[in-house]
């Protein structure tokens, strides 16, 4: 299972939008996106789900995850 960085960062490459159109429509400044994906920065929780709702991703914790499947 992926996790949230993994995820987000995924989607961010695959979109193959530059991080100045993503930081625009999601309200992420670029500066922390650029920062988030060359892994010199973590998200803020809050920034994260905002790129979740963007790239309308389902952000699952894996207790959650684990419990679906019992």
């Amino acid at each position: 299972m992926a996790t949230m960085t993994e995820t987000l960062k995924r989607a961010i490459r695959k979109s193959r939008l530059s991080l100045y159109a993503i930081a625009a429509a999601s309200g992420v400044k670029r500066p922390s996106l650029s920062k988030f994906m060359s892994d010199q920065q973590s998200l803020r929780l809050d920034m994260a789900d905002r790129l979740a709702e963007y790239f309308e991703l389902v952000l699952t914790p894996k207790h959650a995850a684990r419990r679906r499947k019992l």
